[in-house]
C-alpha cells in the first residue's frame, strides 16, 4: 500500500506523544510558561542549527519556490504557516498548563476530542469525504467523549480548548503543500519563538538551575517535539487530515494507561468503558486500510 508509510509515520508520532507525561511530570513544579519558553526556544535553536548546517540547499529551494508563487498563493502560504505557528504555540501552552495543573486525564481527553474536531473541520473546510463506516466511527468517538465528560465537565472544557487548537493545526497543514517539511516546521517553531521572546523578560520566573529541568526540556525538544512533529507533517502529505486526526487517539489511550498505572489517578468503570469505545472507533475508522493490508499479505503468506 502506497499509504502505509504515512500511517506508520502518524502511528509512531502519536505513540511517542502518549508517553509525554513521563518527561513533563518531573518538572511540574516549574511554571507552565517557563516550560513553554524553554521548550520553544530550545527547539528553534536546534532546528535552525540543523537547517543551516545540513539543509542549506533545501532552505534556498524553499525560498525560490515561495518567490515563484503567484501573489495570491504567497498570501495563502503565509497565512497557513503563520496560522500554523500560532495554533501550535497555543496548543503547547494549554497542554502544559492542563497536564501540570489540572490532570493527566484532562490532556488525555483533549486528544480524544481532537480527532472528532479534526474530522469535522476537514469535512466542512477541506471537503474530505468519509464513508458510512467512518461516520459510525466518529459517532462512537463522540459517545465515548460524552461518557467521559459526564464524569468531569471541567476536564471536557479544557480538553476542547487543547483539542481545537491542534485540530486547526492539522487541518491547516493538510493544505500547506509544496515546501520541504523540515524547513516548514523550522519556520513554525522559530516564528513561535519570536512571538514569545518579547514576553520572556516580563513573564518568566527565575532561570532554572537544576540539571533535571534542562535534561527534561532537551528530551521534550528532540524526542517529543521535533521528531514527532516532523512525522506528523510527513503523514499529512500522504493521508487525509481526518485519518491522521483519528490515529491521534493512540496518544490519549497510552496517556490514560499511564494515568492509571503510573500516576495512580482515580479511574472509574465509566472511563474504562469510554476509552474502550474510542479504541473500537479507531479500528473501525481505519478498517478499510487494515483489510487492504490483510488482502495484500494473505496471498503472499499462503504461497510461502
Amino acid at each position: 500500500m502506497k499509504t502505509t508509510k504515512y500511517y506508520i509515520a502518524a502511528i509512531t508520532a502519536y505513540t511517542i506523544w502518549g508517553f509525554f507525561s513521563l518527561v513533563l511530570k518531573p518538572i511540574h513544579e516549574y511554571a507552565s510558561l517557563d516550560i513553554l519558553f524553554f521548550r520553544v526556544f530550545s527547539c528553534s535553536i536546534l532546528m535552525l542549527l540543523i537547517s543551516f548546517a545540513f539543509k542549506r540547499k533545501k532552505v534556498k529551494e524553499t525560498i525560490e519556490i515561495f518567490k515563484a508563487l503567484p501573489k495570491s498563493e504567497k498570501r495563502k502560504a503565509l497565512l497557513l504557516n503563520i496560522g500554523g505557528s500560532v495554533f501550535l504555540m497555543l496548543n503547547w501552552f494549554t497542554f502544559i498548563y492542563v497536564m501540570n495543573h489540572v490532570s493527566v486525564k484532562a490532556t488525555s481527553l483533549a486528544y480524544l476530542v481532537c480527532p472528532i474536531l479534526t474530522t469535522l473541520l476537514a469535512y466542512f473546510l477541506l471537503h474530505e469525504k468519509l464513508s458510512k463506516t467512518q461516520w459510525i466511527s466518529v459517532g462512537l468517538s463522540i459517545s465515548g467523549c460524552l461518557l467521559l465528560s459526564y464524569a468531569d465537565i471541567m476536564d471536557m472544557f479544557f480538553s476542547i480548548i487543547i483539542g481545537f487548537t491542534y485540530a486547526c493545526y492539522l487541518v491547516s497543514q493538510r493544505v500547506n503543500k509544496g515546501f520541504d517539511k523540515f524547513i516548514i516546521l523550522t519556520f513554525h517553531i522559530t516564528l513561535a519563538a519570536l512571538i514569545l521572546l518579547p514576553f520572556y523578560p516580563a513573564y518568566s520566573g527565575p532561570v532554572p538551575t537544576e540539571f533535571k529541568f534542562y535534561f527534561c526540556i532537551e528530551t521534550i525538544a528532540i524526542l517529543f517535539t521535533i521528531f514527532p512533529l516532523f512525522l506528523n507533517l510527513y503523514a499529512l502529505s500522504g493521508i487525509n487530515s481526518s485519518t491522521v486526526g483519528m490515529l491521534l487517539n493512540i496518544n490519549p489511550m497510552i496517556a490514560f494507561g499511564l494515568a492509571t498505572f503510573v500516576y495512580h489517578e482515580n479511574i472509574t468503570v465509566l472511563q474504562i468503558t469510554a476509552y474502550s469505545i474510542i479504541f473500537i472507533a479507531v479500528i473501525v475508522f481505519n478498517s478499510h486500510h487494515l483489510f487492504a493490508l490483510k488482502q495484500r499479505y494473505t496471498p503472499a503468506s499462503k504461497s510461502a
